[in-house]
């Protein structure tokens, strides 16, 4: 019994000096942050530091291979030739230059295209629509336009109505006549007149004496028709449209601006417009009117531009290619558009140092055109910048400028004897997943570590789970435990039932109680 009590405590101990080894092996080989690796010696500037897929930024290796979409990764150096270490600047070989296709630019001095571009939709001029109402109650006998979009020619017959009330003002226009009272005649005839009655209508009543029971009415502007609400034997009130004759001599052309577009429109400013039905064919206009709000959806502003239409030409609800032609403003400096990184709280541009440098730098953009964007700050002109393939230089040069990621050493330079981690805390480690028996621990040297101070009794291995470790290869007996110190273990809670220990060859007679 005494011996089977002596083997249990030495495989307890041995068991306990394995966790230990393992926990201290995790912590020793646990990543480092930034402060405690710039400690070691930084990668050679002739060396890459790692090599980054060229469509993935996030993806990276320390050797040469291929990223997931089978594209070769390209080698990123550290930046420490000609002197120049300024964070965020990038070095890459003139062969991963070509493969990339990096293009190069010019910030230059130069007028900005202030013109704004947009699209639109032809609309009747609403100032020319005559609005066709009957001024007196009573039944249309016949009506002579027949569909919407009719042309209409001005005197053209419209309606004929049968009305009471203008039976009733040509007697008194008639009866006035007779009489040859001018008062008299004056005011039945400006009833007429106020009751929307024809003068060429008067002017024969005034020959023939005859009251008319219907009346015809006429069209006062040619156009065409672009409301009709009008049928034979329909009863119609006084204010009641019947149709509106649209004018085709002129038209609107109302387009839409976004909103930092809006300090560039005014009324006034001159307008070309071009229509796919009949290309190489330009019309010129004028801004009408700008209207006073903004789009609350779309946060666009609306722009009413006015167009002669002669030919007519231009029709209703074509869709229209709009320019405003505004004055060319001051010299700027200016950039490509493509060479303008755009992001949600800042704009980058890369600039091309030299020799495969480049470096991201934050600028403040002003105005746009076309093809330039104007730069208020952070360039001056004649500086190179890359207009393509730009993201991914970019997300290099940013990284290192804000995080200094090419900084890092190599692992094989590193001095792991130096540094201090007295106070180093794993207490809160979780390795409750690690898989220990894959830790390969075979040329761990734990000859040198100072074991005097551990306080195992304050080791808690009530949940250690012993069950899977093979011992059946460790030489017991070269174990030399001759000063170890036991009397302070409490075993009175060990279960030794389960544990196997025919293969020991450990000799119980070099255990000392």
């Amino acid at each position: 019994m005494n011996s089977f009590l002596k083997n249990s405590l030495m495989i307890s101990i041995s068991l306990s000096l394995g966790a230990v080894s393992a926990i201290t092996a995790y912590a020793y080989f646990q990543p480092m942050n930034s402060a405690e690796m710039n400690t070691g010696t930084v990668t050679s500037i002739d060396e890459p530091l790692y090599w980054v897929a060229p469509m993935d930024p996030n993806y990276r290796r320390d050797k040469p291979g291929q990223s997931p979409m089978g594209m070769d990764l390209i080698a990123v150096y550290a930046d420490d030739k000609n002197g120049d270490s300024s964070p965020g600047t990038i070095q890459i070989s003139p062969e991963v230059v070509n493969s990339l296709g990096v293009r190069i630019g010019q910030a230059r001095m130069d007028s900005i295209n202030l013109n704004v571009s947009t699209v639109g939709y032809v609309q009747y001029n609403q100032d020319k629509i005559q609005h066709i109402h009957p001024r007196v109650e009573g039944w249309i006998e016949q009506a002579y336009v027949k569909a919407s979009g009719e042309k209409i020619r001005k005197g053209q017959a419209l309606y004929r109505l049968y009305s009471p009330s203008l039976v009733n003002a040509q007697e008194e226009y008639v009866f006035a006549l007779e009489r040859k009272g001018k008062r008299l005649i004056n005011a039945a005839k400006e009833r007429l007149l106020a009751l929307n009655f024809p003068k060429a209508e008067i002017s024969r009543l005034n020959k023939s004496r005859k009251v008319q029971q219907s009346v015809t009415f006429y069209a006062p502007t040619d156009g065409v028709t672009d409301y009709l609400n009008m049928v034979d034997g329909m009863f119609v009130k006084p204010g009641k449209e019947l149709l509106s004759i649209a004018s085709l001599d002129e038209v609107w052309v109302e387009a839409e601006v976004f909103e930092r577009q809006t300090s560039l429109v005014k009324e006034g400013l001159k307008v070309q417009m071009r229509l796919d039905y009949l290309p190489g064919k330009k019309w010129l206009g004028v801004v009408d009117y700008v209207y006073p709000t903004l789009d609350q959806a779309s946060r666009t502003l609306r722009v009413r531009m006015r167009f002669n239409n002669q030919e007519q030409s231009l029709k209703p609800n074509m869709f229209a290619k709009i320019d405003i032609l505004n004055d060319q403003g001051s010299k700027a400096l200016l950039v490509p558009r493509e060479a303008v990184i755009r992001v949600e709280q800042s704009n980058r541009v890369v600039l091309a140092l030299g020799e495969g440098r480049f470096k991201s730098v934050n600028v403040e953009i002003g105005r746009t055109d076309k093809s330039s964007i104007e730069v208020l700050t952070g360039l001056e002109s004649g500086d190179q910048i890359v207009t393509s393939a730009l993201f991914l230089l970019d997300s290099e040069s940013s990284k290192s400028s804000d995080f200094k990621r090419f900084n890092y050493p190599e692992t094989a330079n590193m001095n792991m004897a130096e540094m201090d981690r007295s106070e180093m805390d794993h207490s809160q480690m979780d390795m409750s997943e690690m898989n220990m028996p894959m830790m390969d621990m075979s040329e761990m040297d734990h000859s040198q570590m100072d074991m005097s101070e551990m306080n195992m009794p304050m080791i808690d291995m009530s949940e250690m789970d012993h069950s899977q470790m093979d011992m059946s290869e460790m030489n017991m007996p070269m174990m030399d435990m001759s000063e170890m110190d036991h009397s302070s273990m409490d075993m009175t809670d060990m279960d030794n039932s389960s544990m196997d220990m025919s293969s020991s060859l450990m000799d119980s007679s070099e255990v000392s109680n």
